[in-house]
């Protein structure tokens, strides 16, 4: 993992950031449809990488690809290549290994059938870790970073399921934490979480931001001109452009399609 010193060292000098993920000619088939076709891409690392689209963009689908979840569905063909931090995906023999480095928030919550403190403890655990005092701290590092811990530290032995739904989010977004992943996705996380929490959650990313790398695939185009550094416009399986977010909010497009997206004239 790069250190914080030579990040600095890198903004210093004004060189690029280092690519965290990059793909190539990615194409995603289900039988004989086609989801994703031609796809390309780099993320690059500390960055909050955000994804746009209607649905049936393709979106959810690339998310799949990058740690590997496609092993879990045989009609699902992916061909192209991901490398993720310089090592092809598809040559890692340990993929629990590399799911562990990329942590994963879906749309809705989805707690585990465990107390708050098993929720998080839960891959910690299956790591080897047995010590008590260890499992407490990363127990309360994750709900804390999670902006969670304030709220369920006196029932951590309570049910997670019995949380608010906008907790349960960030309870899941605590246990995608307590894997340490180098890199974190989240898959439209605010559709079913209130205005407030998500702006709670949006400071929380651009925090995490400084840890690690973040996609953040969004259905709300103004939630990716907050957070993303830079912005990717899917449309019909295909990647329509890339480009600082900004730039892609003011105008500044090689197509016409992102601006009518953006704008809202179709999605």
């Amino acid at each position: 993992m790069v250190s914080t010193a030579e990040q600095m060292s890198d903004l210093e000098t004004g060189t690029e950031p280092r690519v965290k993920l990059a793909v190539r000619d990615l194409a995603i088939h289900y039988g004989a449809d086609t989801a994703i076709s031609g796809v390309n891409l780099e993320v690059r690392e500390n960055e909050i990488f955000g994804i746009i689209g209607p649905a049936n963009a393709g979106k959810t689908s690339f998310l799949k690809t990058i740690n590997r979840m496609n092993d879990f569905n045989s009609g699902m063909r992916v061909d192209g290549e991901i490398t993720f931090d310089g090592i092809d995906i598809r040559d890692v023999r340990n993929v629990y290994a590399l799911r562990n480095r990329i942590g994963v928030v879906f749309p809705l919550p989805v707690g585990l059938p465990l107390t708050v403190y098993e929720n998080v403890a839960f891959v910690p655990r299956l790591c080897g870790i047995r010590d008590k005092a260890e499992l407490d701290a990363i127990v309360e590092r994750c709900l804390t970073r999670a902006a969670l811990w304030d709220e369920v530290k006196d029932r951590l032995d309570s049910l997670g399921s019995l949380l608010s739904g906008g907790q349960q989010q960030r309870l899941t977004i605590a246990r995608a934490l307590s894997q340490d992943p180098d890199l974190l996705m989240l898959d439209e996380f605010s559709i079913a979480v209130d205005p407030v929490t998500t702006m709670r959650i949006e400071d929380v990313l651009k925090e995490l931001k400084k840890e690690m790398t973040i996609i953040l695939v969004t259905n709300l185009v103004q939630q990716a001109r907050r957070l993303a550094d830079r912005t990717a416009f899917f449309l019909e399986g295909e990647c329509v452009e890339i480009g600082d977010t900004e730039d892609l909010f003011t105008g500044k497009v090689q197509d016409s399609r992102t601006t009518d997206y953006i704008e809202g004239r179709f999605g």
